[in-house]
């Protein structure tokens, strides 16, 4: 699974380039804040293994206008981070690795 290009944005962490994209448009699930955000990322110049972030924040473009938290470039640097120490090897081909940081979200109605 690779990131298109278009929309994605660089982050350096640890001196390493990756490139990261929301979802412009919120899942039918995410819309009615059902489920909450995520967003992928993948090492910039040698993509392989895509890391899928789970956030605890609803999508800033759900359909009922509740407040969603912004993804900010920190929040996506310190997912990085974890995830390389719990074994995410960006550059080596495989499944998604998932990162699941959704503890604490609350569905909406």
């Amino acid at each position: 699974m690779a990131l298109g290009r278009k929309g994605a944005r660089r982050i350096v962490v640890g001196g390493t380039a990756y490139r990261w994209r929301l979802r412009r448009r919120p899942t039918y699930s995410q819309g009615l804040g059902w489920s909450p955000c995520t967003y992928a990322v993948e090492h910039a110049d040698h993509p392989g293994t895509t890391l899928v972030v789970t956030t605890n924040k609803v999508h800033p473009g759900n359909w009922l206008e509740a407040p969603g938290g912004s993804v900010l470039p920190s929040d996506v640097a310190e997912a990085i981070e974890s995830a390389l120490r719990q074994g995410w090897d960006p550059t080596r081909s495989g499944s998604p690795y998932q990162l699941d940081q959704s503890a604490g979200f609350s569905p909406l109605l």
